[in-house]
């Protein structure tokens, strides 16, 4: 089966360009993504399948192929949302939708698994056990899709479920892993100080909130340095202290936004509980009082060891030319709500090479002038298929 899967993906790889491009020129922001869904559910029109829409908190869809052979069951996901991004690549099939962008590979995700899906959906007579296709809505914007779509119920009976992200840090060919925590989590936070506004003249009858807001900008910066231990990931970001008044008047209040990461569970605990003490403390030292918003978006990524390990090793092994190296990578900063179901089930995120051909420096997720080398696809499409065909042998 493997091989007749790996000639049936090789044969469809301009399809799935194909697709790719398609969804690319037509991209949606998460929790709007009602015309991509509906483009994923009419590719499974007639085909031999049990589909599951509108799955979680928005247009999440879980397609279930049942092989005749027994075998246990895994999971595939793919997340299909765009960002909120003016595109300013020069390709034939750029954004129609002007400020919304695939800055991040997701239509390149969905194009590989439909094409794999299918593939698989033919060779169901030789397949072992149940792949379950998980299209995931939403994974740019908290809450997230993935969340919901854990907590659907309709994966409980997953034994590991598997993800890939294109990544410009290697070439088309090359695939990097990472065992245990892989990703950070990532916290949001709103802190609203109110003091007491004033005349600039007379300060001893107010009470200074942008003081209190330039307190709290310095001294959460020492939850890093002084709180956690050297060998632990933590980052803490101001990105927006909003207190623009007038020259000469004493600001009434002040609101500040941030970004929280870290790498395992304890070091969220202990980054939030000295959050919490700081703010605790700036409402006695000030006398303001402190409304903050603290809320955890995204778990830390951790790959299940032993998979990982299994991956690997039927990467490294694998005859497929395009295939062509399997590496080691390191722990990224950013976040991904794959997270959510690795919280619940065993399973690997795995890092397809997408640099384009000869670009020296390639734009990073997220940038405007993000772009992948399409060969990167069929490398994902069959890295998978090589973890199908090897989890139930």
């Amino acid at each position: 089966m493997r091989e007749r899967l790996m000639t049936m993906l090789e044969e469809r790889k301009k399809e799935i360009i194909a697709i790719r491009r398609h969804l690319h020129e037509n991209p949606e922001l998460s929790f709007q993504e009602e015309k991509t869904a509906q483009y994923i559910i009419d590719f499974y029109e007639g085909k031999d399948i049990e589909i599951a829409t509108n799955v979680g908190n928005g247009f999440g869809i879980i397609v279930t192929i049942k092989g005749t052979k027994s075998g246990k069951t895994i999971g595939l996901r793919a997340d299909f949302d765009a960002l909120p991004i003016v595109e300013e690549t020069d390709v034939p099939f750029k954004s129609k939708d002007e400020g919304v962008m695939h800055a991040c590979g997701h239509d390149g995700h969905t194009a590989y698994l439909l094409v794999l899906a299918d593939c698989l959906i033919q060779l169901k007579n030789e397949l072992s056990g149940t792949i379950k296709i998980i299209h995931q809505h939403a994974e740019e914007t908290p809450p997230g899709g993935a969340k919901s779509i854990v907590e659907s119920g309709l994966l409980d009976d997953l034994d590991a479920v598997y993800g890939i992200h294109l990544f410009p840090m290697h070439p088309a060919g090359v695939i990097a892993y990472r065992s245990g925590f892989a990703m950070a989590g990532r916290t949001y936070f709103k802190l609203v100080i109110q003091g007491r506004g004033g005349h600039g003249s007379s300060p001893h009858l107010a009470n200074d909130s942008i003081i209190a807001g330039a307190h709290f900008v310095t001294a959460i910066q020492t939850v890093i340095s002084r709180r956690l231990s050297p060998f632990d990931v933590g980052v803490i970001t101001i990105g927006s202290f909003d207190g623009k008044g007038t020259f000469n008047v004493i600001k009434d209040s002040v609101e500040l936004e941030g970004d929280v990461r870290y790498m395992t569970d304890t070091t969220q605990k202990r980054i939030e509980e000295e959050v919490l003490r700081i703010v605790k403390g700036i409402e006695v030292e000030f006398g303001v009082t402190c409304d903050l918003e603290y809320v955890a978006d995204y778990p830390p990524l951790y790959n299940t060891p032993e998979l990982v390990a299994d991956v690997v090793q039927t990467l490294i092994q694998s005859e497929q030319k395009e295939i062509q190296e399997v590496v080691e990578g390191p722990m990224l900063s950013g976040s991904e709500d794959f997270a959510y179901y690795l919280k619940k089930f065993p399973g690997a995120f795995l890092y397809i090479g997408s640099a384009p051909k000869g670009v020296e420096n390639p734009f990073f997720n997220h940038h405007p002038k993000w772009d992948i080398d399409e060969d990167a696809l069929l490398v994902a499409a069959k890295a998978v298929a090589e973890i199908v065909c090897s989890y139930n042998k």
